[in-house]
């Protein structure tokens, strides 16, 4: 049976840790949030930065994954997040095999009406597949789209808000990113570049590239093994021929493969682009983020091809 007034400190057993879940009692003037209120729990911040302008002022939105410098793969929780799973009505996990420890999160704590996002669940990608979801627009719409509705189920009385400010997201805040995807493509379709790892696969598809790295060699990176002495071959040999026009890497894991491959590719004059893998900085908003990012894309193609 779920409390509506708790009299004191409750404790949780989370993911194994003990958490005291403080009391919410009017008689010491705390009161608990307003009925308008959704608490809501990202485990990256890239998801939690589309929820944030989504949800407006109808919501609490924490998001876990916040450093450039952490790596969401091997991130290991603590009882804080722990606690803000356990507390939060609304989780959105990235799935896919990319953040299991977001699911061990939500398995070990029961939240009574509580809704579960699961980014993997939403697009139609299994665990095995690219879990770099936020770097595909299509699956973007599809988890905006999704945020939207599960903030309607948990707080309808503010469902023409959370309509209002879908639309606005969608149609004026993501307008930049939207034209450059669209530019990028309409300019370079077609174009051959290299990358690192797979999360560029998703945004080559959707600017038209022609990712020419070894799918294996992407997965190999991602995924944190060794990547075989054939593919690294291969690589550098299209980097040395210049097969590529422009090489993209993930400065967030820039292995000393990556780093040989980077300093090949500048020897040469094939531009090279950094991208990362969360926020950067830490602060931006997600559109703002990718615009950057696309921008620095977009220069690069220019350069190499003289378009």
């Amino acid at each position: 049976m779920r409390l509506k007034r708790p009299l004191g400190p409750i404790l949780v057993l989370v993911f194994g840790f003990t958490l005291v879940v403080p009391a919410l009692l009017a008689s010491c003037g705390s009161a608990p949030p307003s009925s308008g209120t959704v608490s809501v729990v990202a485990a990256e911040n890239f998801w939690g930065s589309i929820a944030a302008q989504l949800a407006g002022q109808r919501a609490s939105i924490v998001s876990i994954i916040t450093n450039p410098s952490t790596d969401p793969h091997d991130y290991e929780p603590t009882a804080q997040d722990a606690l803000k799973f356990a507390t939060a009505k609304l989780v959105i996990e990235d799935g896919i095999g990319y953040d299991p420890w977001a699911d061990r999160l939500v398995s070990s704590s029961s939240v009574s009406g509580r809704l579960v996002l699961n980014v993997g669940d939403v697009v139609g990608v299994k665990p095995g597949g690219n879990p770099h979801q936020w770097y595909s627009p299509d699956s973007v719409r599809k988890v905006i789209a999704q945020i939207a509705a599960d903030l309607k189920t948990l707080d309808p009385k503010d469902a023409t808000y959370f309509d209002q400010q879908r639309s606005t997201y969608e149609t004026e805040f993501l307008a930049p990113y939207d034209l450059l995807i669209s530019s990028i493509k309409a300019k370079y379709e077609g174009t051959s570049i290299g990358a690192s790892e797979s999360i560029m696969v998703p945004l080559a598809q959707a600017l038209g590239l022609n990712l020419l790295t070894p799918g294996s060699f992407l997965n190999a990176t991602s995924e944190g093994t060794e990547p075989t002495a054939q593919d690294k071959a291969t690589i550098d040999q299209q980097i040395k021929t210049k097969q590529i026009k422009v090489y993209i890497y993930n400065s967030q894991n820039a292995i000393p493969d990556i780093q040989t491959q980077i300093g090949g590719a500048k020897a040469v004059g094939i531009p090279v682009v950094t991208i990362t893998e969360t926020l950067e900085p830490a602060t931006a908003t997600y559109q703002d983020w990718q615009v950057v990012q696309l921008t620095r894309i977009q220069a690069a193609l220019a350069r190499a091809t003289g378009r």
